[in-house]
């Protein structure tokens, strides 16, 4: 039986919002109190058995992987990550088939150690010789374990209580230690064109942030805010959706762009396009309505 769990506000905690966005079965809502966007209702599968036992082909198809694992992959988040955090202890949460951890582990500086519950991506992640924690991040036992930098990219907009999982961020992290948090920004470029076409409207994010909701989300008493902005575009996504009916889209094109714009950011004849493109992405980023939104965080 397919049942619905219903949610308060994750911000504000109050039960009152009004209809947002329609897109076949997912409802988008806003509190009406602090007006932060999220899910409502939600099937009562989305908690953390939904993910153990997720083995969409998306994840695991050759060109997913071999883009993750590509140099250009994580570039913009590792050159914000190492303007804060040169070396030490790292946990990255959600770290699905390792490819952050790859990367990490690929500069030398860094004990890289990922945690995350989808048992298919971890396997992965342990064939390239990555150390795993297959357990919740919120439940699992880190004994004397503390970490000089704390990772959520694209882990937020998935979880029902993500704030649990920023409490238990505060209590791992070494005094001064950073934490990242990178999510799909709501007032981006593409959803204000796109509306609920927008792919990454669906239903596997439940939650959906604006710059603003961001901040008051991340700023608590044990942290404080050291950076915040917006980052990536991918202009192909942006024309695909808008030429798109507003379906959700099948894993097999996802995998196909992916493997698509990673070729194009390798490619050194596209080096002019690449100039104007980063430029685009720099004005939308200084604006604040690049792709995603992120926040750097230091532990007081």
């Amino acid at each position: 039986m397919n049942t619905k769990i219903h949610r308060e506000c994750l911000l504000c905690r109050k039960d009152d919002d009004s209809s947002f966005l329609q897109k076949k079965e997912l409802a988008l809502v806003r509190c009406k109190n602090c007006g932060m966007i999220f899910a409502n209702p939600v099937p009562s599968e989305m908690g953390g058995e939904f993910y153990n036992n997720l083995e969409t082909p998306f994840y695991f198809s050759p060109e997913k992987l071999e883009s993750d694992y590509a140099s250009v992959r994580f570039e913009r988040e590792l050159r914000l990550f190492q303007t804060f955090c040169s070396q030490g202890m790292v946990l990255d949460v959600g770290c699905s088939t390792g490819a952050f951890l790859f990367q990490l582990k690929s500069c030398g500086n860094y004990r890289a150690i990922g945690t995350d519950i989808s048992k298919p991506a971890l396997d992965y992640a342990r064939s390239r010789d990555l150390e795993i924690i297959g357990h919740s991040f919120p439940g699992h036992n880190f004994g004397e374990m503390r970490f000089d930098a704390i990772t959520f990219w694209a882990v937020i907009e998935h979880l029902l209580e993500p704030k649990i999982f920023l409490r238990k961020a505060a209590m791992l992290l070494k005094p001064g230690g950073h934490c990242f948090i990178l999510v799909p920004n709501m007032k981006s470029l593409a959803v204000r064109l796109l509306g609920a076409k927008y792919r990454y409207i669906f239903s596997q994010h439940l939650n959906y942030f604006t710059a603003k909701t961001l901040k008051e989300f991340a700023l608590t008493e044990d942290f404080k805010i050291v950076a915040s902005g917006s980052m990536h575009l991918n202009p192909i996504v942006i024309w695909q959706d808008f030429r798109n009916k507003g379906d959700f889209i099948p894993d097999e094109q996802r995998a196909a762009l992916l493997k698509r714009t990673t070729a194009y950011k390798q490619n050194p004849i596209l080096k002019p396009v690449k100039i104007v493109y980063r430029f685009a992405e720099k004005v939308l980023s200084s604006l604040n309505l690049a792709d995603n939104l992120f926040v750097v965080l230091r532990k007081k």
